[in-house]
């Protein structure tokens, strides 16, 4: 079983393919982000090589300190020798708070050159920066800035506390992320060791579990060519996370908005695109009337599209068809027009030739021809009826009668014209109003019960019924015979179909006299339809005429 897609499902379907904009976008985000980063990176490098230059060639800043560990790197440098992996030592008490406004000083360093080394660093504090000066002892001198800006701290939004929940990342508070970026423990001294050597060097650490990590730079402290110490610049990805996750909620927010109103402008377009083509398909199936009329179409035909173009082409087709159909309906009563004088001619030779005295042997050919002459001057007159009917038809002011009065005495009529059939009636005692003309109402019954005549066996009986039902006023002629064909449904009563074989004998049956039927049943408003009997033995024919 084939599944059936609309148009709106389809282009609904479609509209699925604007997803992929936000992943587009995400990506960009996310390169955006990783920009970021490096530029974060060599931002550091090139503020701890600035703070270098300001602390390069002072030896004052760095003498000797009379107490602490002393650990001469030179002595660490010789062939095949590493830098132990020494940790740098901790600030004072009073460096317990990162975010301090005035930088702490190490009391164990020269006083003088602490408080140069903490005046230089002053000049160069930044909020989410913060900047260690360390000895060749890996001794801190000085220290000044923080990691983050505790206003910059701002907990992440709902669409990013979705996302992270989803993806199981870590949803932080504000206070733990403050908490996290509080962290004043000073660099390793295996970090450092490449700018004690002289060379300026780059590294992240994680901070907890989460996103955030610290970036930070080293750069080497020259007093002549010896190396005294390094600056170290440390900054966190707080910052620039943040932005990524405001860059990723609005792209969210922008996304579902333009998929929201993508998608609705595709199903309106969508809807408009199926109701103009939902309206095409229903005037082509009422383009013929029950009359045989053709219409031409009016869905769409002056669009500029492809739907338009195809009504106007159907609109073309319809009416070289409706031209074709003229032609033809107007055939019947051209060639009885034409061929009245020659039959005229032939009947006046035939009279003539009576008159004469011929041999016995002749009369017979000679009555030959009057048969067949007058069987001729039947067709042309029953090939002409439809259209008198339809003339007739459009002359005629219906009017309110009794539809009852009129089969009773069509019904006298029958039993005289076809003494050899039985007709049988069962008609009812109350009058039948319609409106319509009375003398259409008898041909109409006039034709079925011709029709029901020639097909009924000899000796079974032919049944008019007259009633009265919710669906109006219904007049049907039932017989017992043969059923109709199965090719013939839906088309028995279009003009010249017929379902008797051979050439009818006396009486020719060009399949006009249901059509006509069926023209006098719409002129009264209701249809004719036929069906077999229940019983498998007969058919019923029954005009459904609504009530007066």
């Amino acid at each position: 079983m084939r599944i059936r897609f609309s148009l709106r499902a389809k282009l609904a379907l479609v509209s699925l393919l604007l997803l992929a904009l936000p992943w587009v976008g995400l990506q960009y985000v996310e390169e955006m982000a990783r920009f970021l980063r490096e530029g974060q990176r060599s931002a550091l490098v090139a503020t701890a090589r600035a703070v270098a230059t300001a602390l390069h060639e002072r030896p004052q800043l760095f003498a000797a300190h009379g107490a602490g560990r002393q650990v001469s790197l030179s002595d660490s440098i010789l062939p095949n020798e590493e830098i132990l992996d020494l940790s740098i030592s901790s600030m004072p008490d009073r460096v317990s708070d990162p975010l301090a406004a005035e930088p702490p000083v190490r009391p164990a360093a020269p006083v003088d050159g602490a408080r140069e080394v903490a005046a230089i660093l002053r000049g160069l504090e930044r909020n989410t920066a913060r900047i260690w000066v360390v000895d060749r002892d890996l001794d801190v001198i000085a220290m000044s800035g923080a990691l983050v800006d505790p206003d910059q701290i701002r907990p992440p939004g709902p669409i990013t506390r979705w996302w992270r929940k989803l993806t199981g990342g870590q949803v932080r508070a504000q206070a733990d992320i403050k908490a996290l970026l509080s962290d004043v423990t000073p660099p390793s001294g295996q970090a450092v060791a490449s700018a004690l050597f002289g060379a300026t060097a780059s590294w992240t650490r994680p901070v907890g579990s989460g996103d955030v990590v610290v970036v930070a730079a080293a750069h080497p402290v020259w007093v002549g060519d010896r190396v005294e110490g390094a600056v170290v610049v440390e900054e966190s990805t707080h910052a620039i996370l943040s932005v990524r996750d405001e860059a990723i909620e609005r792209l969210t927010l922008l996304s579902l908005t333009g998929l929201a109103i993508a998608t609705l402008v595709l199903l309106g377009f969508a809807s408009r695109l199926s109701w103009r083509i939902r309206r095409l398909r229903d005037e082509a199936e009422s383009a013929v009337d029950a009359q045989g009329r053709i219409s031409q179409l009016a869905a769409a035909s002056r669009a500029g599209d492809e739907v338009g173009d195809l009504s106007r082409s159907f609109s073309r087709l319809l009416g070289r068809l409706a031209q074709h159909h003229g032609y033809l309906e107007n055939m019947a009563s051209r060639l009885s027009h034409e061929l009245r004088t020659p039959i005229a001619v032939v009947r006046s030779s035939l009279e003539n030739l009576q008159l004469d005295p011929l041999p016995a042997s002749s009369q017979a050919y000679i009555e030959r021809a009057h048969a067949g002459l007058a069987r001729l001057t039947r067709i042309l007159s029953r090939m002409s009826e439809a259209t008198r009917m339809e003339q007739a038809l459009a002359s005629t002011e219906p009017e309110r009668y009794d539809l009852h009065a009129v089969v009773a005495e069509c019904i006298q009529g029958y039993r005289v014209a076809h003494g050899e059939a039985r007709i049988e009636s069962m008609l009812g005692a109350a009058p039948l109003w319609v409106r319509g003309a009375p003398d259409l109402a008898a041909q109409m019954l006039d034709k079925l019960v011709e029709n029901a005549v020639d097909f009924a066996p000899a000796g079974t009986p032919v049944t008019i019924e007259l009633a009265s039902d919710e669906d109006g006023v219904t007049l049907s002629v039932r017989n017992t015979g043969t059923l109709l064909p199965e090719a013939l449904e839906g088309k028995l009563f279009d003009s010249m179909v017929s379902g008797r074989k051979g050439d009818g004998g006396e009486n020719p049956h060009l399949g006009l006299g249901l059509f006509v039927a069926r023209l006098i049943a719409g002129f009264h408003g209701g249809h004719l339809s036929a069906a077999n009997l229940p019983t498998g033995d007969g058919v019923r024919f029954t005009a459904t005429l609504p009530p007066a």
